[in-house]
């Protein structure tokens, strides 16, 4: 478990065809030039706790005025955030764009800033999917290969208007795909093959600071612990309130034997455990899913706080997790997430959590020091 203070402390300082898989060589590597990445090493993990997603500052799930996503930005700047996450594909271009009309005017060297890589952005055709209900107009061809990996991130400093990227994972790589499906292992040995050495060769060469995978499942990440040798990853939706056990069986354990860490990302699994009526990226509200909610909203009113504080700080408490990554449509509520890893939740209210059964008993939880 986790001393209190140092959590705390840590928390604040498809309309397009992807059925057909791309065809890469190892040598097609047309070297674009990189500034270097000061103090790079590996393994790197994020020196924050708390950090922005750009999901829902992009239109996720709901259009999102440009204002307010800027405002997003702006207020987790100005409330100390300095972890910044992002993705070419979250609005097709639109969270690069709008975090960088703010980032790109501040100190390089006062933030940390990942982005994704595996699909290219090309105009035209935009996706048709309920995550993106007003998508920018363009499309994704996906590309695993080493040049594409550079096009990719070279595409990404555009939109962001920086020289540089700290870490880069690697998007959706994975059998939740809809785009990939049971063919996600044919785009892994792309992958390894392909982006992974070169991500290596980056690090290697000082241009990124590390790399990973950001998935919504577990396989693609236990798998690349045995392929690769990745830095971080970034796993969403899957260590939460109420989806941990796996994690904890399989994750975690094969994290440690590596020596690696997580970020975890969509804690709120979407938007489910503050309220909304979504469960990740278009999954399902069972009735046994919406009595367990009911069950930890009970609890955390009971001890004076709220299910959305309880699960952000339950995410950020086991050892192997470095960052948790919060996404926010607007000032207000960025600036709520952070009040939420301020308060100070009792021992007891943990403890009710496990007696009931409603988290796992072996749970890491976040104590009073």
């Amino acid at each position: 478990m986790v001393a209190r203070r140092e959590f705390i402390s840590a928390m604040v300082a498809s309309a397009v065809s992807a059925t057909a898989l791309p065809s890469f060589a190892a040598s097609d590597t047309d070297k674009v030039s990189f500034p270097k990445n000061a103090n790079a090493q590996a393994p790197f993990t994020p020196p924050y706790g708390l950090a922005l997603g750009g999901v829902p500052l992009a239109s996720g799930f709901k259009i999102t005025p440009l204002e307010d996503g800027i405002d997003a930005v702006r207020t987790a700047w100005q409330q100390g955030i300095r972890y910044f996450d992002t993705s070419p594909w979250y609005g097709q271009g639109r969270s690069e764009r709008r975090m960088g009309a703010f980032l790109a005017e501040q100190n390089r060297d006062e933030f940390f800033l990942s982005t994704k890589i595996g699909r290219l952005l090309k105009p035209g055709n935009p996706p048709q999917s309920k995550v993106w209900p007003k998508p920018a107009p363009f499309h994704r061809e996906y590309d695993f290969s080493a040049a594409g990996v550079r096009r990719s991130i070279e595409d990404s400093m555009q939109r962001l208007g920086v020289d540089r990227i700290d870490f880069v994972f690697i998007h959706d790589l994975s059998p939740d795909n809809g785009d990939m499906g049971s063919d996600w292992l044919e785009y892994f040995k792309q992958a390894q093959h392909g982006a992974m050495p070169e991500l290596i060769r980056m690090r290697e060469e000082d241009i990124i600071k590390g790399w990973g995978l950001g998935v919504n499942t577990l396989a693609p990440i236990l798998k690349t612990l045995e392929v690769s040798d990745a830095d971080l990853f970034l796993s969403a939706t899957q260590y939460t309130l109420i989806r941990h056990q796996d994690s904890l069986a399989q994750l975690h354990p094969a994290l440690r034997k590596h020596g690696k860490k997580m970020v975890v990302g969509s804690p709120l699994n979407c938007g489910f455990l503050s309220g909304a009526e979504r469960l990740d990226y278009g999954g399902t509200i069972t009735p046994e899913l919406r009595t367990k909610r009911q069950q930890l909203q009970a609890i955390a009113q009971h001890y004076g706080t709220d299910l959305r504080t309880v699960a952000l700080q339950f995410a950020g408490a086991p050892d192997v997790v470095t960052s948790v990554i919060v996404g926010a449509r607007n000032g207000q509520q960025i600036a709520e997430d952070i009040a939420s890893m301020q308060q100070q939740l009792p021992a007891e209210l943990w403890q009710e959590l496990k007696s009931t059964g409603l988290i796992a008993a072996e749970a890491p939880v976040p104590i009073i020091s």
